[in-house]
């Protein structure tokens, strides 16, 4: 008979493109006792679980809520819920989940775009201007921060660009939200998702969203229902809204730990956040350039919560990444697509974003090149 013994996980220092590591206060929430989804203590959870949504958010949207599945779900219902067959979406491919895009869109029945760049780059406005003068589109969609490059997506001017042409603009704030601005009311960005487990510190399973009037007036204009119930935001709404009509069972523990995540951000207040964040990454750039390890995205267009670095010539990138995991107890991550076995994926982000975890990686990462 096979023994099967009690979990016991190793404390791993996570600085990849996600998870973060969780905070331990989310953790200690997570453990607080179970209740139903419909009992009053839950439902009070709920509330503020959007209420502090919508502060990281920077919104007053009324719809905005948590979908109960990862980040990638996120995508898929801000996609879903607005795309009909035929209808015309531009997307900004600047990397892996700039396609993700393009597919799970295309699966839905859009005569999909792509306006597609190298990785490492962004999209310039007049690019998009270009492309609707030319053509309008009912969705523009981008990446906000391109987990797969380690590039920043400026949007404000093309938020503004996308609406003088008629469309709906919808970002993906994956690897941003919580660890840089984010102004979805000021941006006017009218569709945007996200995931708990990167700068919220929080485990995955949960994927934020939050529409605008403007997009929920196209939602509910749609010829026929959205063809995925569960991502349906109209039923979700009635959920999280003030009927409260059962729709699922929500993922209790994983909403308390989302609760105390996003509680932390108001704690530390959005500009003391975004300035920590900054303020370790710069500090990760400034020891790869004085190691003489060039970075893959100019600084102007560099993302503080992910950074790319590129593999010296004549380094193994498995061998460095397996020593540190096992040496150190610290995760990065490889490339892939096209950039497997160019670059390091490096996340500071949420309660990962700590000088002390900055100067260990740097020092971990010196002491095992110089062994090479």
């Amino acid at each position: 008979m096979t023994n099967y013994t009690d979990l016991n996980t190793s404390e791993r220092i996570l600085l990849g493109p996600g998870p973060s590591t969780a905070h331990p206060r989310v953790l200690r929430a997570m453990a607080q006792p179970l209740v139903g989804h419909l009992d009053p203590q839950f439902l009070k959870v709920m509330d503020e679980t959007q209420e502090l949504l919508r502060f990281v958010f920077q919104t007053e949207n009324e719809l905005t809520l948590p979908i109960s599945a990862t980040g990638s779900a996120g995508m898929e219902a801000a996609l879903c819920n607005f795309i009909e067959p035929g209808d015309e979406v531009l997307i900004g491919v600047i990397g892996y989940f700039g396609e993700r895009l393009c597919d799970m869109a295309a699966r839905y029945g859009a005569n999909v775009r792509k306006l597609e760049k190298p990785w490492g780059e962004v999209i310039d406005p007049a690019e998009i201007e270009a492309e609707l003068k030319a053509k309008p589109a009912k969705i523009v969609a981008m990446v906000h921060a391109e987990t797969s490059t380690g590039a920043w997506q400026p949007v404000e001017e093309i938020s503004r660009i996308v609406h003088n042409y008629g469309g709906l603009f919808l970002l993906d704030c994956v690897t941003s939200l919580g660890g840089l601005p984010v102004k979805i009311d000021e941006w006017e960005v009218d569709i945007a998702y996200s995931a708990a487990q990167k700068c919220l510190s929080c485990p995955p399973g949960l994927a934020p969203l939050t529409i605008n009037d403007r997009a929920r007036e196209v939602m509910c204009k749609r010829k026929k229902p959205t063809s995925n119930w569960y991502l349906d935001l109209c039923l979700l709404d009635n959920y999280w809204g003030d009927v409260r009509t059962y729709h699922h069972t929500a993922p209790i523990s994983t909403i308390f730990a989302l609760r105390e995540g996003l509680r932390l951000a108001y704690e530390e207040g959005l500009e003391a956040r975004f300035k920590r964040h900054r303020k370790n990454a710069e500090l990760l750039w400034a020891g790869f350039e004085a190691m003489g390890i060039e970075l893959h995205v100019p600084v102007e267009i560099r993302l503080p919560t992910l950074t790319t670095p590129r593999i010296p010539d004549g380094v193994d990138d498995m061998l460095v990444r397996k020593r540190l995991l096992d040496e150190y107890n610290v995760e990065i991550a490889g490339g892939f697509s096209q950039l497997a076995g160019q670059v390091w994926r490096i996340g500071l982000m949420g309660y990962s974003s700590r000088r002390e975890n900055v100067t260990l990686l740097l020092a971990a990462l010196k002491e095992i090149l110089n062994s090479v």
